[in-house]
């Protein structure tokens, strides 16, 4: 079994279009958690203190980070933003064939 970097793996697997495609559709979902983690470890919280501060449960704070979460308001995104000193910015474009 050969050894290859994980950047030179994916690409080689999203040279297929059905693979591709479904990377891309949960790409939105997976920037979001990254953004969120990224936020709150330069805030130097825990999952548990974010949940805290927002009035919400550490599990539901990992969903969220786990980009497995699908049903986030723009009220609770708001909650995590102002937690997090940031303002979720929320935008519509156009689908690529």
């Amino acid at each position: 079994m050969r050894s290859m970097p994980y950047n030179a793996f994916r690409e080689e697997q999203l040279r297929d279009p059905d693979l591709r495609r479904e990377y891309e559709a949960l790409e939105e979902d997976f920037t979001l958690a990254k953004e969120i983690i990224e936020l709150r470890r330069k805030r130097k919280l825990t999952q548990k203190e974010l949940a805290e501060l927002i009035g919400t449960s550490q599990p539901a704070i990992a969903r969220i980070e786990s980009g497995s979460y699908n049903n986030i308001s723009l009220s609770f995104l708001r909650r995590l933003g102002r937690a997090l000193g940031a303002v979720p910015e929320i935008h519509l474009r156009k689908k690529e064939a």
